[in-house]
């Protein structure tokens, strides 16, 4: 006999960022929503305390909140001659597995994409013409522009709390922020984080250069605050235990502290824990979604009616579910036809690490996002007209606070692995050693892509997800520019040895831990030929699915995606609640 649940009028898939506050809108909105997280119930208060948060060992080491590989990896090749492999070890795929997603070990930088970055294509020809984009590559708009998502930005930093300086304001640009970003309607609600000496010596060096340093929007609260949901955080303790771990604080912006206990009180809405969706299913003339298959904890199988699904798990297993649910078509790289698992990219990452011979950066204190950037040379900021690649990066030091094992490794060039040597070089390489961060752009190309492994499958039988993946020569030649520009900086900082780092110098590993910031597969724009989804995430195939998440992006700006992740939700909650149900059907006509 099938287990079968009450049918809801939504159900979510996954209990991150993007689901939370996805189920927030909607129960406010009074509908009956039901949330379906792989993972288990985590409490901030018992599960996070500070005294068990700063487990080095447990949380960062050992990632013990992460996704284990035995439960749900993917395979992986550089190209489509090769054999692809599970991924074994802990890597860039940071699935989050636990209530809060990855939002809830995320370290918290809560970036705004630009205006370029969400129109690269018009905007690119525009100024330097078609020629300008590299064959293979693929640039296109997104559908959805700046100016329209301003307000959700806007509003997800008003739920986050987070901390910053406006650069740009009601138009004018404003002192000590970031003259490059988009335009604000408001001011940040909570001020910058405090500085410390590793922001201060960037920013001295990077004025001295003539570029325009500021503190980079943090998700920790730089003060006590209380958010639209009447939810309390508290002032961040820079104790710099933040990414890979939890916030026993609640200062720490996250699902868990910001969203889900107000939405917990809601009596329309219910959280499955520990229960994995196999499959979106379809009715029988496969134009619409009629609701979910799951496992739950005891292994039964079970099926969540919905009128509404929504899809918001991570980047890669948003894309798999597509696959293993037959829904639009998939890509096929020879052909160059099909979108779902198409405009697979990444972030390309450079810079340079920086050994001083005579600092005290205090690396025991810092929080996740503390650290100071420049955007002169990000996104199209800058002059392209004579370079051979688009895009760019933001040049940051990261205060982030130095763990003693983590930091470890983190020696000058021909350091002993151990003995007295190696401990003296350590204990100095704490104060005087860090680096500078180059956060780079990614645009897709037609060799890289996402589908289900032939081979390989999970413990319910089910394929793996497979990606091919390399950088292509825009990255490439990217990445060399930026990592030139960072030792610039590094030599102005006063370092003693610059050594300049390029991820993409080589071929792409998903064990390089450079970056996490995995994006695409199942993009949104306004063709159904080249878009899984229209401009409000909605799925060209099936009318009442919505996809949510960074596998919604076309391209990788040089930010974290999580600012953009939140606003795009808001914006699709909007759009579901004002538009589709009052009249369901495809909100964009293709």
């Amino acid at each position: 006999m099938k287990n079968i649940r009450p049918k809801v009028d939504a159900v979510i898939i996954g209990l991150g960022w993007c689901g939370s506050l996805m189920a927030e809108e909607l129960t406010r909105a009074g509908l009956n929503v039901v949330a379906i997280e792989r993972g288990p119930w985590v409490e901030t208060a018992t599960d996070f305390p500070p005294s068990v948060d700063t487990d080095e060992l447990r949380w960062d080491t050992r990632r013990s909140m992460l996704l284990p590989q035995a439960v749900e990896t993917s395979t992986f090749r550089n190209n489509s001659t090769q054999q692809a492999l599970p991924t074994r070890d802990w890597n860039l795929n940071e699935m989050g597995n636990n209530v809060g997603g990855a939002g809830t070990h995320w370290a918290g930088m809560a970036w705004r994409f630009t205006p370029f970055d969400l129109q690269p294509y018009t905007m690119t020809v525009a100024r330097y013409g078609k020629e300008k984009i590299m064959p293979g590559l693929i640039l296109q708009d997104w559908g959805v522009t700046y100016d329209e998502l301003e307000p959700f930005y806007d509003r997800f930093e008003k739920i986050a709390g987070v901390s910053g300086k406006a650069g740009k304001l009601n138009g004018k640009i404003i002192p000590g922020g970031n003259p490059f970003e988009g335009n604000r309607s408001s001011e940040y609600p909570l001020p910058p984080l405090a500085t410390m000496r590793l922001t201060d010596i960037f920013t001295e060096a990077s004025y001295k250069l003539g570029y325009h340093p500021f503190m980079v929007p943090a998700g920790q609260a730089s003060q006590a605050y209380v958010n639209p949901l009447g939810v309390r955080m508290g002032p961040c303790t820079y104790c710099g235990y933040c990414l890979y771990y939890g916030c026993g604080n609640f200062s720490k912006s996250s699902p868990n502290a910001c969203v889900i206990p107000a939405l917990m009180q809601r009596g329309n809405f219910t959280v499955l824990t520990e229960s994995a969706v196999v499959r979106i299913n379809k009715a029988e003339d496969g134009k619409t979604a009629t609701g979910v298959t799951y496992i739950d904890r005891n292994n039964q199988e079970w099926e969540q009616p919905a009128g509404i699904v929504v899809l918001s798990a991570f980047q890669m297993q948003n894309v798999r579910m597509l696959l293993l649910s037959k829904i639009g078509k998939p890509y096929n790289p020879q052909t160059k036809k099909g979108v779902v698992g198409r405009a697979y990219n990444f972030q390309t990452v450079a810079g340079a690490s920086l050994f001083f011979k005579d600092e005290n950066l205090n690396q025991f204190i810092g929080a996740g996002a503390l650290s100071a950037q420049i955007d002169d040379f990000n996104g199209d900021n800058f002059d392209h007209s004579d370079l051979d690649f688009i895009g760019g990066a933001g040049l940051l030091v990261v205060a982030r606070g130095s763990r003693p094992i983590g930091n470890a490794d983190f020696l000058p060039p021909e350091t002993p692995r151990w003995g007295s040597e190696w401990k003296k070089a350590y204990t100095h390489a704490f104060q005087n050693a860090t680096g500078i961060f180059g956060q780079g752009t990614s645009y897709a190309d037609e060799e890289s892509y996402l589908d289900l492994d032939p081979e390989y499958k999970d413990n319910y039988g089910l394929p793996l997800l497979r990606l091919t993946y390399d950088y292509n020569q825009n990255d490439r030649n990217m990445a060399k520019y930026l990592e030139e520009k960072s030792v610039g900086i590094g030599k102005a900082m006063g370092a003693e040895i610059v050594i300049g780092t390029n991820s993409a110098s080589g071929s792409y590993s998903p064990y390089n831990l450079a970056s996490d910031h995995t994006i695409g597969g199942a993009v949104m724009g306004l063709d159904p030929e080249t878009s899984v989804l229209n401009r409000y995430q909605q799925s060209w195939d099936l009318h009442n699915l919505f996809v949510l998440g960074a596998s919604s992006f076309p391209n990788n700006a040089g930010y974290n995606p999580t600012g953009t992740i939140g606003a795009l939700s808001l914006w699709t909650a909007k759009a579901i609640i004002d538009q589709y149900i009052k009249n369901p059907g495809p909100l964009v006509k293709d």
